[in-house]
């Protein structure tokens, strides 16, 4: 599975401070990204948290 950071986001860091490994900050637009490659199994769990605590839903499931 892979996540996506839409533009809804509000920068507020959530996700990467719930899953680091899948999410970070993009230091010059000031929003999160997620990586582009599958999400390992072990990760699943943090990933699919930070998509349901992100304030904005700006986290999609692709």
């Amino acid at each position: 599975m892979k996540y996506h950071v839409n533009e809804t986001c509000i920068g507020c860091g959530l996700c990467v401070a719930t899953c680091p490994a899948v999410f970070k900050m993009n230091d010059e637009t000031g929003i999160a990204e997620s990586i582009t490659a599958d999400i390992p199994a072990i990760m699943e769990d943090s990933a699919k948290e930070a998509q349901e605590g992100c304030p904005a839903g700006a986290i999609e499931s692709v």
